[in-house]
């Protein structure tokens, strides 16, 4: 059995959304200090809906497909819906991942809890603080 399966290959291979939105309205990096995996998430948001998003990420083949597929999944969608979004259906969207890279799949999920947190704060949105990662207390990088 492959260690990868096609769809990883493809995003991996052909990932889309890649690149940078300068007018961004909501900017997310997280890094995993261990495996020195960074991604970065950009959203154009109209609507309360991703209008656009966009990914810089540096680090292995699952990273990348984890981004791909990450952006891939909350595109065209409304907020509410790209804050459900979990990197248990990001790894099941891409036929799973070896279980020593799902870590990516949790920064993928991540790097866009941490956009929509940007988006709130610099529109002044409240939001339930609860609901995004705490990335300067998160535990999940030290204990791999």
């Amino acid at each position: 059995m492959a260690l990868y399966s096609e769809k990883v290959m493809d995003h991996f291979r052909n990932p889309r959304n890649v690149g940078v939105i300068e007018d961004a309205d909501g900017v997310g990096e997280v890094g995993n200090a261990k495996c020195g995996d960074i991604m970065k998430i950009y959203l154009k948001i109209r609507d309360d809906a991703i209008e656009d998003v966009k990914f810089e990420t540096f680090g292995c083949g699952s990273a990348i497909a984890s981004s791909s597929m990450a952006t891939e999944l909350i595109k065209g969608k409304p907020i509410a819906e790209a804050m459900t979004l979990t990197n248990k259906a990001v790894a099941e969207a891409l036929d799973g991942l070896p279980p020593h890279k799902l870590h990516c799949s949790v920064l993928a999920e991540e790097a866009i809890k941490k956009a929509l947190q940007d988006y709130y704060e610099r529109n002044g949105i409240a939001y339930d603080r609860s609901a995004f990662p705490d990335c300067e207390h998160c535990s999940h990088c030290s204990a791999e």
